[in-house]
């Protein structure tokens, strides 16, 4: 696809991924103050492939030319991606970013309309964010909510067992490093197994990270989820 056309079906707008860089997804979340009607909004862009988050800023309002700058940042610290894909809100069409990524020859695409769930890695993101235990649930100025977005940053990259990528972080499956965990995990499940087999009804699977990565792609066979494990495993 090029320029901001989508898949014809609106089944897959952004095409699958088969390795980190190369679809993003992007969106902006409220996060609650103690006055009514007035919140700070998060922006945040995540590789839906690794999970990895690799844009994120907190500001007043939700402002275009914000926007691009993050943008800017995350294609200068972890390079352009082939597609970015989000909902249909005002910012995420605003003619500044589609300016943008047009020159760049990123492909952009959007919801399609009144589907609820076709940008569902930016919204499971959040859901993390705010249901963490130590989620304030409201700041009381924008310095408070910049500082848990700079702590949880981090601590979602680097710590976060994804259940989306077998319980690996965003940063094991974004540099390839989970490969050696998954070989760990593996050879302690078959040493187990191999002790004490009468505790097992079929040989223990491991769990690894989809091959292929995307948004509304149609759900794996048996056979198919057991691909992985069997190449991953070479």
């Amino acid at each position: 696809m090029v320029g901001n056309e989508r898949a014809a079906d609106g089944t897959d707008p952004a095409g699958p991924a088969v390795r980190p860089g190369q679809v993003w997804s992007w969106d902006i979340t409220d996060l609650r103050t103690p006055w009514r009607g007035v919140a700070f909004k998060a922006y945040s862009i995540i590789d839906i492939f690794s999970r990895k988050l690799v844009g994120c800023r907190v500001e007043e309002r939700e402002v275009d030319d914000l926007a691009v700058e993050m943008f800017e940042d995350a294609f200068g610290r972890h390079g352009i991606p082939d597609a970015v894909h989000a909902d249909s809100g005002p910012a995420m069409r605003s003619g500044a970013l589609k300016d943008f990524l047009s020159e760049l020859g990123v492909t952009q695409t959007h919801n399609r309309p009144r589907v609820s769930n076709d940008n569902p890695f930016s919204e499971s993101e959040f859901r993390t964010m705010k249901y963490r235990p130590n989620y304030p649930g409201t700041f009381a100025t924008i310095e408070q909510a910049r500082a848990y977005v700079e702590w949880y940053v981090p601590w979602y990259n680097q710590n976060h067992k994804h259940s989306g990528i077998a319980l690996f972080s965003p940063n094991e499956v974004h540099d390839g490093t989970w490969h050696h965990a998954w070989n760990r995990r593996d050879a302690t499940q078959q040493a187990y197994y191999d002790k004490h087999p009468e505790r097992f009804r079929r040989p223990p699977h491991t769990p690894a990270p989809a091959d292929i990565v995307g948004i509304n792609l149609p759900k794996p066979t048996d056979d198919a989820k057991a691909e992985p494990e069997r190449l991953h495993a070479a």
